[in-house]
Formats: C-alpha cells, sequence, structure tokens
C-alpha cells in the first residue's frame, strides 16, 4: 500500500513538474521572442526552449490518455522534439561563440548537418520502427522500445550535445570582462540539463530493466526540476544579449515577469492536479472548489508579490537602490503640462471667487510673446485682452518691488483695459514669467488685509506653477537630447568588443573619448579669442584641428578657432535667424556669448530669458555643441580611413 501511495505521489510531481515546464517554457519563449528577437543568440535559445516545450507536452499527454495506441502515438510525438534538441543545442552554442568573434564556416556546416539528421531521425522515429518501435504502456510509466538504429541516434545525440558543451565552454574562456564570464559560466552549467535532460533513457534495454518503476519516476522528477531551473537560468543570462537597456531594468523585468507569469500558472496547474477529482467536497461539486481556488490563488499571489516587490528590488538593486528609489518617484513626482494647467486653473477659479469676479485669465511668456495658458469665464474676453495688450509696454508699468513673495498692496495692481493686472515673476525676482488678470471692479482695487494675504498666497502658487512648468520643459528637453546618447551606450555595452593595441591607443589620446569632453569644450570657448584655455587645450590633439592647420597657415589657435566655428555654424537651424524662437536658443547662445562675446545681461535682454534660465541653457547648448565635435571628429576618422583603403 506504501508503495503505491509514494508511485501515486511520485506521478503526481512529474505530471506537475511537467506541466510547470511548459508553463516555463512557454512563458520564456513568448519574453525572448518579443523582447529581443534580434538576436541570434536569442533565436537560437527560443529554437532549443520550442523543442522542450514539445518533449514536456508529449509527457503530459501521455500521463492523461487511457488509450494504448493513442499513448504510443504521442509518445512518438515527442520525438519532434527529441529528435532536434541536440541539433538546437549545437546551434544555441555557436551563436554564442559567434558574440565573442568567434566565426567558423564549419560550425555552421555542424549545425546544418545536424539539423537535417534530426529530421532524419525524426521522420524514422515517426513513420517507421528504424529507430523506435512500440514499447510498454501501464499506469506507472509507458515508453517505446529501441529499434534497430537508436544506437546510432544515441551517438548522434550525445557527440552533438558534447560538442555544444565545449563550444560554450570555449565562449567562456574568450569573454574578457568578469560579466560576461560569470553569465557564460551559468549558460555552460544550465546548457546540461536541457542537452542531457530529455534523452529517452529508459529505451536503453539495460536502464529499463535495472530501474524499479519508483526509481525511474523519482530520478524523472529530479531531473524535470533541474530543467526547469536550468531553463530559468539560461533565459535569464539570454534576455542580456542583443537588448540595448540597463542590466538592472532586464532583470528586473524579467524577474517580474517570472512571479506574475509563470510561478501564478505553475500554482493554478497545481491546484487543477491536487484537488481531489470527487464527486463532492464539503458538500460541494470538485468544479464549484477547483474555480474558488484558482481565482483565489491568483488574485491572492498578485497580492503577495506586491508586497514582496520593494524587498523584491532591494536584491535586483543591491548597489544602486538610493538611485533607483529616486527615478521611480519621478514619474510620481514630476507634472505634465496638462498636471500644471490644471493647477494653474484651479487657482484662477479660486482667485476669481474670492474678489467676486466673472472673468480673469492667465498668460505666460512663450518664445517671446505672451500666450493664453488658462482663463475663467469667456475666452473672447481674455483673447482681445491678448489681442489689444502691448506687452513691452506693459511689463515696465509693473513697479520692480511689486508683487514680492508674501507681501501685495492695492497699489500693486495695475489697471489695463478693464483688468487688474499682477506680474508672475520668477523666484529670484528677476524674470517676469507670465501675467494674472482678473476682471476689475469699480476702478483702483480697494482689498482688505486679509484679502491681499489671500491673494498673495494664490499669486504664489501661480509663480510656483509657472516657474515649475519652464524648469520641467528643460528637463524634458534634457532628456530628449540624451536619450540617443543612452541607446547608443547601451549599444556599447551590450555588443561584445575586441580593439587592437593600436586602436586602444588611439582612444586614449583622442580627447572626443573622455568623460569630460563637455568641460574641455567649454574651457576652449572661454578663451575663444585667445588664452591658455584654447592654446594647451587637448581639443588640439583632434584629427579636425590637424586637418584644418593647412587651412590656416600651419597656426594652432587658428585652426581650433576655426573648427570651433564651424561647429557652431553647423548647429545654425535654417532660414531666418530669431532671437526668441526656441529652435535658435542654441545657436543665439554659442554665438552671441562666445563668438561676438557679448554682456550676458544684453543677450538675456534681447532672447527675453531670464538670466538663470540663460545658464541652464547655455549648459545644454556646450553640450550639443560637445556631441557636434564629436560626429564631426568621428566623420574626418571615417573619411581618412577610406582615403586609406582606396
Amino acid at each position: 500500500m506504501a508503495e503505491r501511495w509514494i508511485t501515486a505521489g511520485l506521478s503526481l510531481g512529474n505530471q506537475v513538474i511537467a506541466s510547470a515546464n511548459v508553463i516555463i517554457g512557454f512563458s520564456l519563449l513568448a519574453y525572448i521572442l518579443t523582447h529581443n528577437f534580434r538576436s541570434a543568440v536569442a533565436r537560437a535559445f527560443s529554437a532549443l526552449l520550442a523543442f522542450i516545450i514539445i518533449v514536456y507536452i508529449g509527457d503530459i499527454l501521455v500521463y492523461n490518455v487511457i488509450s494504448e495506441p493513442l499513448t504510443l502515438l504521442w509518445l512518438r510525438f515527442q520525438w519532434l522534439g527529441i529528435a532536434f534538441v541536440p541539433a538546437a543545442c549545437l546551434h544555441f552554442s555557436d551563436a554564442l561563440l559567434r558574440t565573442t568573434n568567434s566565426l567558423s564556416s564549419w560550425r555552421r556546416i555542424a549545425v546544418t548537418v545536424s539539423y537535417a539528421l534530426g529530421l532524419v531521425s525524426l521522420v524514422l522515429a515517426a513513420a517507421t520502427d528504424l529507430v523506435v518501435k512500440d514499447g510498454i504502456t501501464s499506469y506507472e510509466i509507458s515508453h517505446l522500445a529501441p529499434g534497430p538504429y537508436f544506437g546510432a541516434f544515441t551517438v548522434y545525440f550525445f557527440i552533438t550535445v558534447f560538442a555544444a558543451v565545449l563550444n560554450v565552454f570555449r565562449a567562456r574562456q574568450r569573454c574578457l570582462t568578469s560579466t560576461s564570464r560569470r553569465r557564460m559560466t551559468y549558460l555552460s552549467i544550465a546548457i546540461i540539463a536541457p542537452g542531457f535532460g530529455v534523452f529517452p533513457y529508459l529505451l536503453v534495454p539495460t536502464m529499463a530493466r535495472a530501474l524499479s518503476p519508483n526509481l525511474v519516476l523519482g530520478l524523472s522528477l529530479v531531473g524535470n526540476l533541474g530543467i526547469a531551473l536550468m531553463t530559468v537560468v539560461s533565459a535569464y543570462t539570454v534576455a542580456y544579449q542583443g537588448v540595448f537597456m540597463p542590466d538592472r531594468v532586464i532583470k528586473h523585468n524579467l524577474i517580474h515577469y517570472l512571479l506574475r507569469g509563470p510561478l501564478v500558472g505553475s500554482v493554478v496547474i497545481f491546484l487543477m492536479l491536487v484537488i481531489p477529482r470527487v464527486e463532492a467536497i464539503l458538500g460541494l461539486p470538485r468544479d464549484t472548489v477547483l474555480i474558488f481556488a484558482v481565482i483565489g490563488s491568483i488574485v491572492l499571489l498578485q497580492v503577495l508579490i506586491n508586497l514582496a516587490k520593494p524587498y523584491i528590488d532591494r536584491l535586483i538593486y543591491r548597489k544602486d537602490r538610493d538611485e533607483v528609489a529616486w527615478i521611480e518617484q519621478l514619474d510620481t513626482h514630476l507634472l505634465t503640462s496638462t498636471d500644471l494647467e490644471q493647477l494653474l486653473e484651479n487657482v484662477l477659479i479660486a482667485l476669481c471667487d474670492l474678489l467676486r469676479v466673472r472673468s480673469g485669465f492667465v498668460v505666460a511668456m512663450q518664445e517671446g510673446s505672451l500666450e493664453l495658458q488658462v482663463f475663467c469665464g469667456p475666452r473672447e474676453a481674455a483673447t482681445k485682452f491678448l489681442k489689444e495688450c502691448d506687452w513691452h509696454e506693459l511689463l515696465p508699468s509693473f513697479a520692480a518691488n511689486s508683487s514680492q513673495r508674501g507681501e501685495l498692496h492695492n497699489q500693486d495692481f495695475v489697471l489695463r483695459n478693464g483688468y487688474w493686472l499682477l506680474p508672475l515673476r520668477s523666484k529670484d525676482r528677476k524674470s517676469t514669467l507670465g501675467i494674472l488678470g482678473v476682471e476689475a471692479r469699480n476702478g483702483a482695487p480697494a482689498f482688505t488685509l486679509e484679502e491681499l494675504a489671500t491673494v498673495a498666497n494664490f499669486v504664489s502658487q501661480a509663480e510656483l506653477a509657472l516657474e515649475d512648468m519652464h524648469l520641467q520643459q528643460d528637463v524634458f528637453m534634457a532628456l530628449r537630447q540624451i536619450v540617443p546618447e543612452i541607446e547608443e551606450i547601451q549599444r556599447w555595452r551590450s555588443a561584445p568588443f575586441y580593439p587592437a593595441p593600436a586602436r586602444l591607443e588611439r582612444l586614449e589620446s583622442n580627447p572626443v573619448y573622455a568623460p569630460d569632453f563637455p568641460k574641455v569644450v567649454r574651457d576652449a570657448l572661454r578663451h575663444y579669442w585667445g588664452g591658455p584655455g584654447l592654446v594647451d587645450s587637448p581639443l588640439m590633439r583632434t584629427r579636425l584641428v590637424r586637418k584644418a592647420l593647412e587651412e590656416n597657415e600651419g597656426v594652432p589657435v587658428r585652426a581650433l578657432r576655426a573648427v570651433l566655428g564651424a561647429a557652431i555654424e553647423r548647429l545654425r537651424p535654417p532660414g531666418e535667424r530669431s532671437l526668441t524662437a526656441s529652435e535658435w536658443v542654441v545657436y543665439n547662445i554659442l554665438e552671441m556669448k562666445f563668438i561676438q562675446g557679448r554682456p550676458i545681461r544684453e543677450i538675456v535682454e534681447r532672447m527675453a530669458i531670464s538670466e538663470s534660465d540663460f545658464y541652464r541653457k547655455q549648459r545644454m547648448a556646450i553640450e550639443q555643441l560637445a556631441k557636434t565635435l564629436v560626429t564631426m571628429e568621428l566623420e574626418a576618422m571615417s573619411s581618412d580611413s577610406g582615403v586609406a583603403e582606396a
């Protein structure tokens, strides 16, 4: 009796793990195909996963088929996976070796031949008795019997898988970084499980006779668990291949995908298999109990995963925990333009209600002109005010000390075109961000101190919202500019690189590859018309300057000045120059500040921006100029190499 219970338990365990392997394999196959299908390694691993899934689908079906002929049919169906697993292993290992810059046409031929042999084995196993033939079917264990050519298939299987393992070890030896070597170590261990785990060992005559059913089921259970673990490890490593995202993002996405997909699916399958197949449980039909159990487990697992997420993320982001937490907070702390407009609208409505007026508006400075931001009451009134108002004449009419934060007086209001107007200024009070206007009542305002204090509070909120809107626009602009560079950096990180010593020497000597290259450019610009920052600039070592020497009478300073001027001109937008348009900001700052040498106060007045805003935009302009110089230097190097090859 005890032996029968053990057999039943082991059989159930194998069904659960086989089902879990199908779920894990299919989930990882879908993940790899949708995240990094462009990678040759990922495609090869996907093929291996597909064949393993087929083997385990066959296992599940064999456990549940009650007809002997159909059992034998599904046992032969498994050979669609068994026959091609060794070829897929060799294909996967070859793709890994190719990522280390080890190219071999012989290996590609061997992969093609192995797939051809797998196809021959499949045809012989499915349509003839030459490789396998009808064998034993029973409740505990069902397997086919070996055919005349099963020994030849065995030789092909193990030689191919062994060659795949050797290839992975060779790939590990070729890895130069500790990270790539560690990942390749995972793969060299993980490839052994699927490579040797799907082989039908019971077809070996001595094996079938020597092992008891319980021992076979126990070994099968251990093997299935090993394959599940190694499949996850392999997929974890392959997920980094050809994906231009930070490692922490890939790790985070994959781990949470495994928890919410394969883990939840495996638990559901477990419940469906272990809930007793009896007519009634606690007076309820089995299907009713099963439905409640499945729904409850899915909901409960999602709740538990959400609760465990902070602790899981701590394990994932061990070194960068604080920075990642700060990045995640940006999503909730940053406000969109719509968010800020809603805040402005709420402030305006509350202000109109307080002052008992019917209409009001907030206009903001945008590229040297006033634009309607939000309004209360009829839109036509605010639009009419904008058309009739001359803001160049209006701004000087606001008192220099008006609208100080926390203070407001009746004389601070400016009456114009039927509206009381107040300036909305930056924190440093040096620049005007916009104008707040409310409908005027009875001429000059005569508010009480309490009303003035409340109005001042609303004005401060509107000023803060407008300033944040400008700051966040700068943030978004900077992010849009650096996204291509971030993607390029990820591409460099993801692709193995094996430079020759001569090339390394060139990289170290050329300043455009230095991490502080924008600082080098800034120092050169500060001494554009002469000084040590230009004479001793590392930019003198660039190919651009060396080529420009011929056109500048061999004078290095003039050559460098010419290169900087040419780079600035590259940033000049097409069309007629504008001092206030956003697309001209970078060029205007560089040209007026460094080439013309104009004072900052004159530049900010002509561009209609604040001084603090100027410094932010100047930093962005220098960074943009540095990127342009890098592009020009790479073009010069490419041109020289092309001439040399010709």
